[in-house]
């Protein structure tokens, strides 16, 4: 495992902001944390940047201790903050190359990197002000500088918040984009749909602590599941629960052995099925229902 996060706390004055998380990140995995307002995502994610220290335990990237290897670890890292400032009076192209410049890449290379960056993102290099720019604009911008350094691992928190819808899917690509290229992506986000369609594995949090975590279908299957419906149609009377509809009959059931019970039944009373559905529940149903 390329991250291994054990036992992490964080108080702030007698509050826990995170409270004795554990999980493990692999290498080239895009990474989802999700929860309420003052759920402890950014705190985590700022903990796993370096940027703040934890009260109590440990967080090991590539074998280095966050607490002990906090440079070396920083120069493989890029942060993104939800609340990200930047300096609007320069140019995107010289802001970057200031960055670039902070990180100690050699002029002619950071140039070539703040091209390709550019373009990635769509964003043109011109005599445009940071502080001219639209919030998408400004937003990849930021983007940009966490990427200057061509880390090995990205964090970014609420990284499409306040966007436009196609801005935002734009930005979602680009960062499935960035797991083709190898890198470990972890971030948090509102969106439950993006974090559904990107996430190799998500944590679900609230209150600090960990509600659920694994793949999508490992969530589904712990919290969620599939529900199985069954349109027939029958003159015999059945002994499980189902509705009339228009002349049929519909069945529902999350219970696998219960879904063959009732196909057996139907099938075995010379009865027709008309159409069998099955629908996954979503991530945001799964969150809404771990929420209370």
């Amino acid at each position: 495992m390329e991250i291994v996060v054990k036992g992490l706390r964080k108080e702030y004055n007698g509050f826990t902001a995170v409270d004795n998380l554990d999980f493990e990140i692999e290498k080239g995995e895009i990474f989802g944390i999700v929860g309420p307002n003052g759920a402890g995502k950014t705190t985590t994610l700022k903990m796993l940047s370096g940027l703040i220290t934890p009260t109590q335990g440990s967080i090991k990237i590539q074998g280095m201790d966050i607490k002990k290897d906090t440079q070396k670890i920083k120069q493989k890292l890029g942060f993104l903050p939800e609340e990200s400032p930047l300096y609007e009076g320069m140019t995107a192209d010289n802001y970057l190359s200031f960055f670039a410049e902070i990180y100690g890449i050699e002029r002619i290379a950071a140039k070539r990197r703040i091209t390709d960056i550019l373009m990635a993102l769509k964003l043109e290099a011109s005599d445009k002000k940071i502080g001219e720019m639209s919030k998408g604009m400004q937003r990849k911008v930021a983007i940009a500088r966490a990427l200057i350094n061509d880390p090995e691992y990205l964090i970014f928190d609420e990284m499409t918040s306040g966007l436009d819808p196609t801005t935002s899917r734009y930005l979602a690509d680009f960062v499935s984009g960035l797991k083709k290229q190898g890198k470990t992506v972890v971030f948090s986000a509102h969106n439950l749909y993006q974090v559904e369609s990107l996430c190799d594995r998500v944590l679900i949090m609230n209150g600090g602590k960990e509600l659920a975590i694994g793949t999508m279908h490992e969530i589904k299957k712990m919290c969620g599941g599939i529900e199985y419906t069954i349109e027939f149609g029958i003159e015999e009377t059945f002994d499980f629960e189902a509705v009339k509809n228009s002349g049929n009959f519909i069945a529902r059931t999350n219970n696998l052995e219960e879904f063959n019970r009732i196909t057996g039944w139907v099938a075995k009373h010379n009865g027709k099925i008309i159409d069998i559905r099955t629908v996954e529940t979503s991530l945001e149903e799964i969150f809404l229902k771990l929420m209370g």
